[in-house]
């Protein structure tokens, strides 16, 4: 099942010479290579001072080049409207950079983030306290929207998406949802969704925009596993085009940008220019000062790398494919693309995410990745206890041989193992979100927390998704789940003051 897919305006699936004016630049990443072939007397921050004799260990890490790319901001205006002091009638290379972005995109507009989609969720999150004090949100969100949430003094009204206990995965939620929810709560001002789930499973946010639209709110999209999409004409087309007023983009997870770095975009939808100047102040009150040069380079360079070379997304494309041929034809694993397709609201898969049912095969999907890591140095995206998950790059082909026989390598128990229920059900609500994340706290031992009202908002990570937040009532299935995932080799709790979760922090 797929939706309607294109390119960005202009962009031909050809090669590099059919890209749209301007997206063979890399300005922000140029203006960089330009200012660190200047012989400097630097006097200034880092204290590195972009010479590798004077960080010798960090320069094994990272390279003399990055050293001497690493300049802070305002450093001749690469990254200010002081540019055009220096350039009159030029803009600024990092501005240029982001509005290359916003057009690879289709966006109204692009801010480039050092903090990670995390740090975009926080903006999101504040700019819809900046429009009212309730919205509707998708209850399998990331752990910072619920910080977000709590942060703003916000009150949410949670949609539960769909979820396949047997994987352990939750996806999407319906567009007869949100309209049920906006009429249960007019007091709403934006809805807050997550497309793709981290599955890969793509929601209708056409017609989900449509029905915020309608109630009159705008609608936030958490896109963070979707940077890639709308890049090419196999890639499901992205929120920004579907009418998203505003899409957090976790550039690193899929565009290859690097680690921590991220994209906030502004959509074309009918709220997006009465918002605009809020997020661009929010963007302005969240972002670094002494943001690294390094992430804002990467960014750029990521976007000119899936604009002009959609060859390789090809490749990477038909070598995702060829490894889900092979799951379905082998007698032990089984591609579980068609579970995600069928969960309730999806209307398309993300063809980089590539889901191995290990339910049959004689391992769990947890010995498979331990296995897998420790036997043959091949390290998957996540594993749950009846699957794998791979996450192939838009632009990373794989050596499929390589992963193949290594998986081929698995050992079979004689009786398949037991595998406990993934995801177990949600707690109830005793006390408001913010109110139980400002409230006085006290710790204790996991067994006295059942009953007892979290203080935290734990989710098993990866996904991230929390399964108890500040206000809820812990149970013993979720406490007997999150001290599971947290004893698991490739597992840990975000949110938990103690990693093995022996003590838990409630409400006092």
């Amino acid at each position: 099942m797929t939706e309607r897919r294109e390119l960005p305006a202009g962009v031909d699936v050809r090669g590099a010479a059919s890209v749209p004016a301007g997206q063979d630049e890399t300005p922000y990443a140029d203006a960089l290579r330009g200012l660190a072939a200047h012989d400097w007397q630097r006097l200034h921050v880092p204290a590195h001072q972009g010479r590798a004799e004077n960080a010798p260990g960090l320069t094994r890490i990272v390279g003399p080049e990055a050293l001497s790319i690493d300049f802070p901001m305002l450093f001749s205006g690469v990254d200010q409207e002081t540019w055009r002091l220096v350039t009159p009638g030029r803009r600024a290379p990092l501005m240029r950079a982001q509005e290359l972005a916003a057009a690879a995109w289709g966006a109204r507009r692009t801010w480039f983030l050092t903090n990670g989609a995390s740090g975009g969720n926080h903006i999101a999150t504040t700019v819809a306290r900046g429009l009212g004090a309730e919205l509707v949100v998708q209850r399998s969100v990331h752990s910072s929207v619920i910080d977000g949430l709590a942060h703003a003094s916000l009150t949410p009204h949670f949609v539960a998406g769909a979820v396949d206990t047997g994987l352990g995965s939750s996806h999407g939620v319906t567009a007869a949802q949100i309209e049920t929810a906006l009429t249960a709560h007019p007091a709403s001002s934006a809805v807050y969704i997550v497309s793709p789930s981290y599955f890969g499973a793509v929601a209708d946010v056409a017609a989900i925009a449509e029905v915020a639209h309608r109630h009159g709110v705008p609608l936030i999209v958490d896109e963070a596993w979707g940077s890639h999409f709308g890049m090419h004409p196999r890639l499901p087309l992205n929120a920004a085009r579907l009418g998203a007023d505003l899409v957090i983009s976790s550039t690193h997870k899929g565009a290859g940008s690097l680690t921590q770095s991220a994209m906030l975009h502004l959509g074309h939808g009918p709220f997006a220019e009465s918002i605009e100047d809020l997020v661009d102040r929010v963007v302005r009150s969240y972002q670094s000062t002494s943001s690294s040069a390094l992430l804002l380079a990467s960014l750029d360079e990521a976007r000119h790398h899936l604009v002009t070379r959609p060859a390789m997304i090809d490749r990477a494309l038909d070598s995702a494919e060829e490894i889900r041929m092979r799951v379905r034809d082998d007698r032990r694993f089984r591609d579980a693309t068609p579970d995600i397709l069928a969960s309730a609201g999806t209307v398309a898969n993300d063809p980089f995410k590539i889901v191995i049912d290990t339910r049959g095969a004689g391992i769990t999907g947890h010995d498979a990745q331990h296995r897998l890591l420790r036997d043959h140095r091949v390290y998957c995206e996540l594993a749950t206890p009846a699957a794998l998950l791979l996450l192939v790059g838009a632009a990373s082909p794989v050596d499929v041989g390589r992963f193949w026989s290594a998986l081929q390598a698995l050992p079979a128990a004689e009786i398949d193992p037991a595998r406990p229920v993934a995801l177990p059900a949600g707690c109830d609500r005793a006390m408001g979100l913010a109110e139980a994340f400002f409230h006085p706290v006290e710790t204790v031992p996991y067994a006295d927390a059942i009953g007892r009202v979290s203080a935290d908002s734990l989710a098993a990570y990866p996904p991230g998704v929390p399964n108890v937040l500040p206000g809820e009532i812990l149970s013993e299935e979720v406490i007997a789940f999150l001290r599971a995932t947290a004893a698991a080799p490739s597992g840990y709790v975000r949110g938990a003051f103690d990693p093995a979760l022996d003590r838990f922090r409630v409400v006092a």
